[in-house]
C-alpha cells in the first residue's frame, strides 16, 4: 500500500483534510524519540486504498522546531510515495513558501488548494492549470471543510506517486544559484539522496547540514566573501527567504486574480473580530463564553426556571426499584437539567442497574467477593464512568473554540495584556492546550524563545485543569449542592476553573517580574478565518477521546480501585476485615498519618477526612483515581459510621451520602473544605505523565523546584479558600498581606529596571 504524507501551514486546513481522508481508520501514536502526536490512517477515495501519515504543521523546513526536523526527516528518510501540500488559499504567497522547499526533493508533491470556498466568496480567482504549469506539480482546488473534489485530489495524487520526479528549485537564478549547483553536485559525489535540498539547506548554513556535512561549509563561507551583497551580511537565510518570496511574488502569485481593494466588502471574519477582539470587551467576552460552556454542561436549571417544575412525575417509579437511578433525567425541582447533567444521569441510571444486578447475583457469595466487585471494582469505575458524559460535552464545546479560529483570538487578546508583564501570548498557547493535557501543552512550550519564560510557563500549565480532573471537580461540586443545597454546579465548576487561569497567570507574572526576569520573545500569529467546525471532524476528536477514558479506566483506574479495596479492607497481618473495620486497615493508618498535614485545608479535621488524605495520593498515578478512589471507599465509609450509629442519609449515591453524614458529624466540613479539597487536587502535582514530561523538559535543579512550586502554591491557595470560606472577616488580612506582595515586587521590579539603565548607558 502506498504511504502518503500531508504537509502544509498550521491553520491551513490539514487536520481537518486528514479527517475528511481517513474518518474512522485514523488512530494517534507518537513519532519515534519523541513525544509529538503522530496521526495515520487509509484513504479508500482514490482508485486505491492508500496510507495517509499526517505530518505536524509547519512554516518551513528549517531545524527550529521538533515539528520541522520531523517532517523534513519523514520526507527525505522514509521517501513516501506522494506528498500533498495543502495551502491555505486565501494566503496563497505565504504558504507557497514551503511548497518551494518541499519541491526541491525527489519527491512526488501534488498541491491541494484549500478553501477554495472562501476564495470564491471574496470575489478573488486563482487559475489552477497556469499554477500547475508553472510549479511543475498537479494543483487541484478543494475544500476540505465541504468534502469537494477529494476524490479527484487523490486520483491525481495516485497518478503522481506512478512517476518518477526529481527536485526544482526556485533559487536558480537567485544570487546563490551558482553556489547550489556546485554543492548540489558535491553531494551527488557523496551519494547523499536528494542532494539538491540539501544544497539549498546548506546555502543557508543550516545547523543541521552544517553539523552532518561541515567538509562543505568552507564552499559557503568562500562564496559569501566573494559574491553576496553586504547588505545580508552572513544571514544566507535572509537572502534565501526574499529571493524565494520574489520568485514566488513574480511567478506564482500572478495567478491569483484579488477582488479590486474598493470593492472588497469587509468579510464575516472581520465584522466578528471587531466585536470579539476588542480592546475592552473581549475579556469579558471570553468569560461570558466560558460560562455558557460550563452552563450547558453542568448546570441543573438550565433556563433558570427553577421552581417551575415539579419531579413527582417521577413518583411512580419506587426508590428501592433498579430504575430509580432514573429520576430527575431531565428535570428536578431545581430546573430543567443541562444535556451535560441529562447524559451523565442517563449512564448513571444505567451504572445503578448493573451495580444492582451485580449485588443481587452475589448475594450468596462471601462478603469480601461481593465487596471486592460491587464496592471496590465497580464502585470505582462506574464514579469515574458516570462523569464521561460532562468531559465530553465540554470537550466538544472547547474543540468547537479551537477549531472555529476563536481559541487563536483569545491568544492574540491575552498577549496585550501578557506583554505589559514580560510575557507574551506565545506562552498562553500552551497553557489553553492544558486544558486538553498537560503533556503535549508542555512539550509545546518549545517554541518559547525565552528559557526563564518557557520554565515559567510549564509550572503553571497544570493549573489549567485538565479532562482527568474534570470529575474530581464534577463530584465534589454536586455533593456541595446536595449537602448544601447550592443548585448551580456549573458556577462552581467555571468558578474553579477560573481560579486555575488567575492562579497561573498571577503565577507567571510574579516570577517574570522576581527571580525569573526576561524580555517577552516577538509573538507573531495568524488569525485563521472564522469557519463552522466540520460535524465529523469534531465528531470524531470527541470519540477517540472517549476511547482514550474508558481506556485508562478499564487499565490504570480498574488496578487501583482493587488496590484501593484491598489495601482498605485488610490489617498490617493481612487479616480481612468487613466494612464496619475499616477504620483498622492498612489505607487507614497511612491516612490517618498525613491526615493533620491536611487540617489547615479544613477537609483534614473530619475523623474520616483521611479518606480525601488517600484520594489526593491515588490521584498522583492519574486524577480520576481521586473520585475512583472515593467512589471505592465511599461505601465502607457508611457502613462503618453506620456502625458506630451514625445516621447514613440514602440520597443513591454513595458519594453525596458520604459527605452528608461527614458533614453531620463535623462542623467543620463546610462548603470551604470541599473548594479547597477541588482548589488542592486542581492545583497540586500533576499525574506521573506530566511530572515525567516536566522532568524531561527542565533540568534536574529546576524539575524539584517545579515540583515544590507546585506543593506550595495548592496548599497557601486551597488553605486560603477554607480560611477565608470558614471565617469572612480574615479576608481582610489577606487582602492586607496580598497588597504588600504587590508593593514589595513592585519595588523590586523598579530596582532591577533602574540597575538595568544604568548598566546599559555605562
Amino acid at each position: 500500500m502506498k504511504n502518503f504524507a500531508l504537509a502544509g501551514n498550521p491553520n491551513c486546513g490539514k487536520t481537518t483534510l486528514f479527517n475528511s481522508l481517513t474518518g474512522s481508520t485514523a488512530h494517534v501514536g507518537n513519532w519515534p524519540g519523541v513525544t509529538v502526536d503522530k496521526r495515520v490512517g487509509v484513504c479508500s477515495l482514490g482508485k486505491e486504498a492508500v496510507n495517509i501519515v499526517d505530518l505536524p504543521g509547519i512554516y518551513s523546513l528549517s531545524p527550529y522546531t521538533p515539528e520541522e526536523v520531523i517532517s523534513r526527516n519523514y520526507i527525505i528518510d522514509e521517501k513516501p510515495d506522494c506528498v500533498i501540500d495543502i495551502i491555505d488559499s486565501t494566503n496563497l504567497e505565504r504558504n507557497l513558501y514551503l511548497t518551494t522547499q518541499i519541491m526541491e526533493m525527489n519527491v512526488p508533491v501534488i498541491v491541494a488548494l484549500n478553501m477554495m470556498d472562501v476564495v470564491e466568496k471574496n470575489g478573488d480567482v486563482i487559475d489552477e492549470l497556469r499554477l500547475s504549469q508553472a510549479l511543475g506539480v498537479p494543483v487541484v482546488k478543494i475544500s476540505a471543510l465541504k468534502q469537494d473534489n477529494l476524490k479527484r485530489l487523490m486520483d491525481l495524487a495516485i497518478e503522481a506517486a506512478e512517476k518518477k520526479r526529481n527536485g526544482k528549485t526556485v533559487l536558480e537564478e537567485s544570487p546563490v544559484g551558482h553556489l547550489i549547483k556546485d554543492l548540489t553536485i558535491a553531494f551527488s559525489s557523496l551519494g547523499v539522496s536528494d542532494p539538491l535540498f540539501h544544497a539549498c539547506k546548506l546555502a543557508e548554513l543550516d545547523e543541521l547540514e552544517c553539523a552532518n556535512h561541515p567538509q562543505l561549509v568552507n564552499m559557503v563561507k568562500e562564496f559569501q566573501k566573494v559574491n553576496v551583497d553586504s547588505k545580508f551580511g552572513q544571514d544566507y537565510e535572509a537572502l534565501i527567504a526574499d529571493e524565494r518570496y520574489k520568485y514566488i511574488t513574480s511567478k506564482y502569485a500572478i495567478f491569483m486574480k484579488k477582488a479590486r481593494k474598493d470593492d472588497r466588502v469587509p468579510t464575516k471574519s472581520d465584522k466578528i473580530d471587531k466585536v470579539l477582539t476588542h480592546v475592552v470587551f473581549g475579556i469579558p467576552i471570553f468569560l461570558c463564553i466560558l460560562f455558557v460552556i460550563f452552563h450547558f454542561t453542568f448546570s441543573e436549571n438550565l433556563f433558570f426556571l427553577g421552581g417551575l417544575f415539579n419531579s413527582d412525575c417521577f413518583d411512580f417509579i419506587p426508590d428501592d426499584s433498579i430504575w430509580a437511578g432514573f429520576k430527575g433525567l431531565f428535570y428536578t425541582e431545581n430546573g430543567i437539567n443541562s444535556p451535560g447533567v441529562m447524559l451523565s444521569n442517563l449512564v448513571n441510571g444505567f451504572t445503578n442497574i448493573f451495580s444492582t444486578l451485580a449485588g443481587n447475583a452475589l448475594s450468596g457469595a462471601p462478603e469480601w467477593v461481593s465487596g471486592l466487585i460491587v464496592d471496590g471494582v465497580l464502585g470505582g469505575i462506574f464514579a469515574v464512568i458516570g462523569f464521561l458524559p460532562q468531559i465530553l460535552v465540554l470537550f466538544l464545546f472547547f474543540s468547537i473554540l479551537e477549531d472555529s479560529g476563536y481559541m487563536a483570538r483569545v491568544a492574540f487578546i491575552l498577549d496585550k495584556l501578557f506583554r505589559k508583564f514580560g510575557l507574551s501570548g506565545r506562552a498562553f498557547l500552551p497553557m489553553i492546550m492544558g486544558f486538553g493535557c498537560s503533556v503535549p501543552a508542555m512539550i509545546n512550550t518549545r517554541t518559547i524563545a525565552d528559557e526563564k519564560e518557557r520554565i515559567a510557563t510549564i509550572r503553571v500549565i497544570p493549573f489549567f485543569s485538565c479532562g482527568a480532573k474534570l470529575p474530581i471537580l464534577t463530584a465534589i461540586a454536586g455533593c456541595i449542592a446536595m449537602a448544601f443545597g447550592f443548585n448551580n454546579v456549573d458556577l462552581i465548576t467555571m468558578g474553579m476553573y477560573v481560579l486555575g487561569m488567575v492562579v497561573a497567570i498571577v503565577s507567571v507574572l510574579l516570577m517574570r517580574k522576581t527571580f525569573m526576569r526576561g524580555h517577552s520573545s516577538p509573538f507573531i500569529m495568524e488569525l485563521p478565518t472564522y469557519h463552522l467546525p466540520q460535524a465529523k471532524s469534531t465528531a470524531l476528536l470527541v470519540w477517540d477521546k472517549a476511547k482514550h477514558f474508558v481506556k485508562k479506566a478499564f487499565t490504570v483506574i480498574l488496578a487501583s480501585t482493587i488496590v484501593i479495596w484491598f489495601v482498605s479492607h485488610f490489617s498490617w497481618n493481612w487479616t480481612y476485615l468487613p466494612d464496619e473495620q475499616m477504620s483498622e486497615s492498612i489505607l487507614s493508618s497511612i491516612g490517618q498519618l498525613f491526615k493533620p498535614l491536611f487540617v489547615p485545608l479544613g477537609f483534614g479535621i473530619s475523623e474520616y477526612g483521611w479518606v480525601f488524605v488517600v484520594a489526593i495520593v491515588t490521584g498522583l498515578i492519574a486524577k480520576e483515581n481521586v473520585v475512583a478512589t472515593l467512589g471505592t471507599l465511599a461505601a465502607s465509609t457508611l457502613a462503618l459510621m453506620a456502625s458506630k450509629g451514625i445516621d447514613v442519609s440514602a440520597t443513591g449515591d454513595a458519594l453525596n451520602d458520604l459527605v452528608m453524614t461527614m458533614r453531620a458529624t463535623s462542623s467543620s466540613l463546610n462548603p470551604a473544605a470541599l473548594l479547597a479539597f477541588i482548589a488542592y487536587n486542581m492545583l497540586t502535582v500533576p499525574c506521573f505523565a506530566a511530572v515525567a514530561t516536566a522532568r524531561g523538559e527542565l533540568t534536574k535543579k529546576d524539575f524539584w523546584i517545579t515540583v515544590i512550586f507546585w506543593l506550595a502554591v495548592s496548599y497557601v491557595v486551597s488553605s486560603a479558600i477554607y480560611v477565608i470560606g470558614s471565617f469572612w472577616w480574615t479576608a481582610f488580612i489577606y487582602v492586607a498581606a496580598i497588597a504588600l506582595i504587590i508593593l514589595c515586587v513592585h519595588l523590586y521590579d523598579k530596582a532591577k529596571k533602574n540597575k538595568e539603565i544604568k548598566e546599559a548607558n555605562a
